[in-house]
């Protein structure tokens, strides 16, 4: 839960680049060995060799530490390329997400704790959203809307319902403990099934 007592985070230009780097990366190491839901901001302190009240100084609680932890991970592991291919953009940039972020097991279980934590702290939530997840999902929409305009997929598709398509089952998987899909082949049928639904007029 948050610290309602914490002080509001200041600029980032106050922070020590290295303190902040070592806390973030402290938080990360301890979800990989112990699950997000027993790190305390106090064993992130003392792992990152800093005190508690600097973390509090710069962030209202410790899912607030771990969020700009996994945003930080995530550049730029799920930027999306641009080749005028949809289908090997879309496998790439999955791609990319899978290894560099679900897969890892500093990230992924940083990242399934996080999200079981929105559930009851709203700050935090709309924060994965605004935060990690939305600039990614307006990174995808943008590049589905120009193969829209290109005639890649159908002239009525919705972009938002394709990314949830694409997206959903690696998340699922991610979630339910299932393993993740890193093999490209495995990729492209996923995004060939997608697609097939969107294909454009023969």
């Amino acid at each position: 839960m948050p610290d309602q007592n914490a002080p509001a985070q200041p600029p980032h230009r106050r922070r020590s680049e290295s303190s902040r780097r070592a806390i973030l990366d402290a938080s990360l190491d301890l979800c990989a060995q112990h699950g997000y839901g027993p790190v305390t901001v106090e064993a992130i302190a003392a792992r990152a060799g800093v005190s508690k009240k600097t973390i509090y100084r710069w962030w209202p609680s410790k899912g607030a530490v771990v969020l700009e932890a996994l945003n930080d991970a995530a550049n730029p592991a799920a930027d999306f390329p641009d080749s005028g291919d949809l289908r090997e953009d879309l496998v790439v940039q999955m791609g990319g997400l899978v290894r560099g972020l679900l897969s890892d097991r500093r990230v992924g279980r940083a990242l399934v704790g996080l999200i079981a934590d929105t559930h009851h702290d709203p700050r935090l939530a709309h924060g994965l959203v605004d935060d990690l997840f939305g600039p990614r999902v307006d990174d995808a929409r943008r590049r589905l809307l120009k193969a829209r305009d290109a005639g890649q997929i159908r002239s009525d598709a919705d972009p938002d319902l394709l990314i949830e398509l694409l997206y959903a089952p690696l998340y699922y998987r991610l979630l339910l403990h299932q393993g993740t899909l890193q093999d490209a082949d495995e990729l492209r049928v996923l995004v060939d099934h997608v697609l097939r639904s969107f294909a454009p007029p023969s």
